[in-house]
């Protein structure tokens, strides 16, 4: 199983060097939270800045403490105004920068436009456009928590620890849910099959995939690109080319392979934002004879109406990590709970800065977990 880190460094860890400032970019007061946990695990005084928005909605970032020769840690957690969230972030790094920081050390534990990292129709890879950024302000290293994809970290030209989540909400699993043993880890597409088995094999359970769905909204049909070729370029088109057409993907209906009858139905995924595919997946179980549905999350963005779309489906239960503020739509949603993962984050903050080796945070981490 995953590891983590012992009950010794679980209360406080105040083993830092001198020279460590702990700064949370956030101008969101909801989004300080997470940042106040890790300088508590720390044993430290959260650093002193000013971040705000002038009212012409140009982000301000003032330092308020002398930052010359220092590790400087940049906790950044995503609000629901991302943008922001990003100029806060970039400001901030900068001005370390120029301010003669030793090292700037980003904490962003839910990395923004993390799913924009494949070329799509005429689109662009945001993430690699995000990544350039945050090195050219001056970002010396990377702490973040499960990338959408890991290849992401191949956009950073800086040392990047994409921490693991699943060693807290395996725990949760056995600590949590009274009869996890009569359970089944279950996949919502075959995207996520990897995740699930991972869960699966170290919890000791069997694996669900669903396979087939709705045609996906955004379709290949509504790219130009199929168009047929205007006339006059018709003839640009040598007669002898023939070039082979892809046969388009048709999605079966809806089918889950593997038995969830009589059993506790786990869905396992990175992300939940937009339910309607966790919804039409825990219908699914329903009608299969799952008697209890989990969503089990790493990032919780719980975007527009999601927290009333749970409380009126079929899931009976939605746990997420702090990674991103969501105490709002708790409010909304008594079925919504959080499992804390500050502990990994300031154990990590402490050993870069200590300058400890990393690999006791990726003990039992295969490739393709």
């Amino acid at each position: 199983m995953f590891c983590v880190p012992s009950a010794e460094t679980g209360a406080i860890m105040n083993i830092t060097k001198g020279g460590l400032v702990l700064f949370s970019a956030n101008s969101n007061s909801s989004c300080m939270e997470l940042s106040k946990r890790i300088a508590e695990r720390l044993g430290v005084e959260m650093g002193k800045v000013q971040v705000y928005q002038e009212p012409n909605r140009e982000t301000r970032v003032q330092i308020q403490e002398s930052v010359r020769g220092k590790d400087v840690f940049i906790i950044q957690t995503v609000s629901k105004d991302v943008n922001t969230t990003i100029m806060e972030l970039l400001i901030m790094v900068y001005a370390c920068k120029t301010s003669c920081a030793k090292s700037i050390i980003g904490v962003i534990p839910y990395f923004p436009y993390s799913k924009q990292c494949k070329m799509r129709k005429r689109g662009s890879i945001v993430s690699k456009l995000l990544a350039s950024m945050m090195c050219k302000a001056g970002l010396t290293h990377l702490i973040t928590m499960d990338l959408h994809q890991k290849e992401i970290q191949g956009f950073f030209n800086i040392p990047v620890d994409n921490l693991r989540a699943s060693p807290f909400l395996l725990q949760y699993i056995q600590e949590e849910i009274p009869d996890y043993r009569n359970a089944v880890i279950v996949a919502k597409s075959p995207a996520s099959a990897k995740r699930a088995q991972s869960f699966a094999e170290r919890l000791r359970l069997g694996i669900a995939v669903i396979h087939g769905e709705a045609q996906d909204a955004e379709s290949d049909m509504v790219d130009g690109r199929h168009s047929p070729p205007t006339a006059k370029n018709v003839a640009a088109i040598h007669p002898s080319l023939e070039i082979p057409m892809l046969i388009p993907k048709e999605k079966p209906p809806i089918t889950v392979v593997g038995d969830v009858g009589g059993r506790i139905a786990i869905i396992v995924d990175d992300i939940i934002d937009d339910v309607d595919s966790f919804l039409a997946a825990a219908e699914t179980l329903k009608e299969r004879g799952a008697y209890k549905i989990f969503v089990m999350a790493t990032h919780g963005l719980l975007s527009s109406d999601a927290p009333r779309l749970i409380e009126e489906s079929a899931i009976d239960e939605v746990v997420v990590t702090n990674t991103i503020p969501h105490e709002i739509q708790k409010l909304q949603c008594p079925k919504i709970k959080t499992v804390d993962i500050s502990m990994i984050l300031s154990e990590a903050i402490r050993r870069i800065h200590n300058g400890e080796s990393m690999s006791y945070l990726f003990r039992n981490i295969g490739l393709d977990d």
